[in-house]
């Protein structure tokens, strides 16, 4: 009975040594499962800041890009006006007035600008695509982010809206009206407004505002679309509608989209 008696105890004290071996052997599971959290938080918290530096230095570039390269045709109020333009090398239609401009349309022109083979997806200006391949030595991250900065910067300046030249009631003023607001049913013309709203407001990245647009500079990118040398429109709609149109209807519609409000 004694010998019986002893037993037990002597059985869990081995059990607790043996339990106590596997412990030191294996370590404590909770504690490992703490240190990899810890360790991807920190991992993930360096990354972090990793990427914000980065982003940093390419705002930083953009803005740099801005003085040194748009500004050149691109004022930073955007005063310049077409038949003034400070860089006399450059044609006068290829100077866009940027500043009101929807910020989602601007970077989708840049991103058309380069691609990731390294030749421009659309051939849309010579100048620009020349300046839009220099962005391909940058890394993605901060060339993005440079053209998203040059957008925005843009898209929150106020416009100095151009001027109809035509007078209204004129026949060419009376032309370009009726194809914006109607179109020309006789050609399968579709109305610009459809696109691009009453006013010329546009709509985002699809659509780009046109209201107080130089009116040379519209007019050169319905030829340019018509001529089959700007290619970037989506679904070719813009080369569509513009082999429809005549010399006069092109400009009439581009001076009266001029002198939108």
């Amino acid at each position: 009975m004694i010998k019986r008696s002893l037993l037990l105890p002597l059985l869990l004290v081995i059990g607790g040594v043996q339990a106590q071996d596997q412990t030191s052997a294996t370590g404590n599971p909770g504690a490992e499962i703490v240190k990899v959290d810890e360790k991807a938080k920190a991992d993930e918290k360096a990354k972090a800041e990793a990427d914000e530096k980065e982003r940093a230095e390419a705002i930083k570039e953009a803005m740099n890009t801005l003085t040194t390269t748009c500004f050149g045709c691109h004022t930073g109020d955007d005063k310049t006006k077409v038949p003034e333009n400070p860089m006399p090398q450059q044609s006068p239609v290829q100077s866009p007035s940027l500043a009101g401009q929807h910020p989602e349309y601007i970077y989708k022109q840049l991103r058309d600008f380069v691609s990731k083979d390294g030749q421009p997806i659309a051939r849309i200006s010579a100048d620009m695509n020349t300046w839009g391949l220099t962005l391909l030595q940058d890394v993605a991250l901060e060339k993005d982010v440079r053209m998203k900065t040059v957008a925005e910067f843009y898209a929150k300046q106020k416009p100095q809206l151009a001027e109809s030249k035509n007078a209204k009631g004129s026949e060419a003023f009376m032309l370009g009206q009726k194809i914006w607001r109607a179109g020309l049913a006789s050609k399968g013309l579709p109305a610009c407004a459809a696109c691009h709203g009453p006013a010329g407001k546009g709509m985002a990245a699809q659509y780009p505002a046109l209201a107080g647009m130089f009116p040379d500079y519209t007019e050169a990118q319905m030829k340019a679309f018509r001529d089959n040398v700007r290619t970037n429109d989506p679904s070719k709609m813009m080369r569509d509608i513009a082999i429809k149109m005549t010399d006069p209807e092109i400009k009439a519609v581009a001076d009266y989209a001029a002198g939108l409000r």
